[in-house]
């Protein structure tokens, strides 16, 4: 098989800031596996988790050093592909999301040499697929309630907003650097302006100490708040026991989880993890997180970083086993090129073309 790479840069509509930082833009990497005539894609995108960075350059290296190494394998040996890129990974020379844009791409050339979408392929049901949320970056007061207003286009006109105004709940970044009060005149804005009846969760990025954290909990749970993500740093560990116990709300992990090796540690002291493709490695690494969470009764969302509707789509056939999802990335770029997954009702749903079903928009041809 051959691996061929390729950047595109995307541009997102509103600037997201959380605790760590602000993203305006991102070069992410198209990942295209071809064998006997069939090409699949999957998408590695750069992101940070609060430790090392995994960067677009560093990702493009890995894959460019990997490809001819690649090339005797055939897309159907994938355990053999896994077992010789885990080598690579346990030396630190392949990074997470290059691993998570290969294995997207062989699960895509799989699902389009059988000719079925992936969501079929694996005997999933669409009509368990949740809401997505829309996520509300640190702001102040009034940018928060224009950028509630622009996602359920109370004021925009954008074709993208208004496919998912009706049945998203909101997802409100908090850990502001100014701290709680900051934090709570935010989310008292995103409140005012949300449409009636609006869910909502928080996530302070590991913004918070443990203080901070439990006051918060009780401030919010009244607020019509579901849970709280990533509340406390990664290295809090036996803080996020104590928050366990004394928060009136569920409490999530992002960046403390990457794998399924890191959810037995967690089990008790978190209602459940949020997987996200870059993380953790690709498709094969999140089923088996998911099966892994649900052994220990644990909840499951799916996040995303400043991925495009390439990657966001090969979650969505995975959609349909989560409890909460997060994959608004590509509904905030101005310049995707890509088209896929389609928002109904709220909620991202795979089509019912082979593999992700993505293709190139009409003006990248």
């Amino acid at each position: 098989m051959k691996i061929q790479i390729e950047t595109f840069t995307v541009h997102k509509r509103f600037a997201l800031t959380i605790s760590r930082g602000t993203t305006a833009e991102s070069t992410n990497v198209l990942v295209k596996v071809e064998a006997e005539g069939i090409t699949g894609w999957g998408e590695a995108s750069p992101f940070s988790a609060g430790g090392t960075p995994q960067r677009t350059s560093e990702i493009v290296a890995a894959l460019q050093n990997v490809a001819p190494q690649l090339e005797r394998f055939s897309p159907f040996d994938r355990q053999e592909i896994e077992a010789f890129l885990m080598t690579l990974t346990k030396a630190g020379n392949f990074p997470s999301a290059a691993q998570a844009g290969l294995d997207t791409a062989l699960q895509d050339w799989l699902g389009k040499k059988v000719g079925l979408p992936l969501w079929q392929l694996w005997g999933l049901d669409r009509n368990r697929i949740v809401p997505t949320s829309l996520t509300i970056g640190i702001s102040s007061p009034d940018a928060a309630k224009t950028r509630v207003r622009h996602w359920f286009n109370l004021d925009s006109g954008s074709p993208e907003t208004e496919a998912v105004t009706h049945g998203c709940a909101i997802k409100v970044k908090l850990g502001s650097p100014a701290g709680i009060a900051a934090d709570r005149a935010m989310f008292l804005a995103v409140q005012e302006e949300a449409p009636p009846g609006s869910g909502f969760s928080i996530d302070a990025n590991g913004g918070w100490t443990l203080e901070d954290a439990v006051a918060m909990s009780h401030w919010l749970s009244s607020r019509g708040v579901k849970y709280l993500e990533q509340p406390l740093p990664v290295a809090a560990q036996e803080e996020l026991r104590h928050l366990y116990r004394d928060s009136p709300l569920p409490i999530f992990v992002d960046e403390s989880c990457f794998t399924r090796a890191d959810i037995i540690p967690l089990a008790d002291r978190v209602h459940g993890i949020n997987i996200k493709l870059m993380k953790c490695g690709g498709l094969t690494e999140a089923m088996r997180m998911i099966h892994t969470a649900h052994a220990c009764g644990l909840q499951v969302m799916f996040g995303c970083y400043s991925d495009s509707v390439v990657a966001n789509t090969a979650l969505s056939h995975l959609s349909p086993l989560a409890d909460y999802l997060d994959l608004d990335s590509h509904l905030n770029l101005i310049d995707d090129p890509f088209t896929g997954a389609i928002v109904q009702e709220g909620r991202l749903l795979p089509n019912d073309l082979p593999g992700l079903g993505v293709q190139r928009r009409a003006y990248n041809s």
